[in-house]
């Protein structure tokens, strides 16, 4: 006769520790405990033992990479960002540089000239070429600079005695490039005047020197020596006045 009851707890009774529910448990415990140290076990592995490597890879962890040509404007700029190659930094003036350059000589170079044109020396040489006889026989009437900006060529330096300008005038009659050359042999004595002359369109020289040196004539040794006598009366006034003050 057929007793499923019966059975059924004889089954039971045979292995009652397959269905204990504290074995269960401790069984789980036991590999969840296994898994941690196993995991920690290989993290300390994976770690760097030296305290420098570690400090290295938490300073590169908040390294901020460097602005790229298409970012936006930087609002703020931190301390540990990241410096950018040496190869992106580039010369920015370089293509500008040189027009810059050539602005700043030119610009010079017309404020010199500028210069020697405004100076007596050259208003003293059309004053005497207007003045002239032979001058105004070649050039005419009303002479004065040939282009509208004049320029005047050689070398002007009045501090060493040394003046060898020329440069082109007119007239109503043509015109002629004239020629003017200056020295002073001391420090304290007058400029003599080597040279003085025009040469036409054609190629005809003409010497201006023939009756005398004018600009001389214009500064005057007789002034120059009265300046002198001049300085000397004040010298003497001077020392006797301080004569009778003691």
């Amino acid at each position: 006769m057929w007793n499923p009851p019966a059975q059924k707890t004889s089954h039971a009774a045979a292995s009652p520790h397959l269905t204990s529910p504290c074995h269960i448990t401790n069984t789980t415990m036991l590999s969840r405990l296994v898994q941690r140290r196993l995991t920690a076990s290989l993290r300390n592995c994976k770690t760097p033992s030296s305290p420098s490597a570690s400090g290295r890879s938490i300073q590169r962890r908040w390294i901020t990479p460097a602005p790229k040509p298409g970012d936006g404007p930087l609002m703020s700029r931190r301390a540990d960002r990241e410096l950018p190659e040496i190869s992106q930094v580039r010369f920015r003036w370089g293509r500008t540089l040189p027009i810059f350059l050539a602005i700043v000589s030119v610009c010079s170079i017309s404020i010199f000239n500028y210069q020697k044109t405004s100076s007596p020396i050259v208003s003293s040489t059309l004053y005497a070429l207007r003045t002239n006889a032979r001058a105004r026989a070649i050039l005419g009437d009303d002479i004065y600079f040939k282009h509208q900006i004049p320029w005047i060529r050689g070398q002007m330096n009045q501090m060493q005695g040394k003046i060898n300008i020329y440069f082109t005038v007119k007239g109503t009659k043509g015109w002629a490039t004239m020629r003017f050359s200056s020295h002073r042999p001391s420090p304290r004595s007058l400029f003599e005047t080597t040279e003085w002359s025009l040469t036409t369109a054609d190629g005809q020289w003409v010497d201006l020197l023939d009756g005398g040196d004018p600009f001389r004539g214009l500064l005057g040794d007789d002034g120059l020596a009265a300046i002198e006598e001049d300085d000397l009366h004040v010298t003497r006034g001077y020392r006797q006045q301080g004569a009778l003050n003691k």
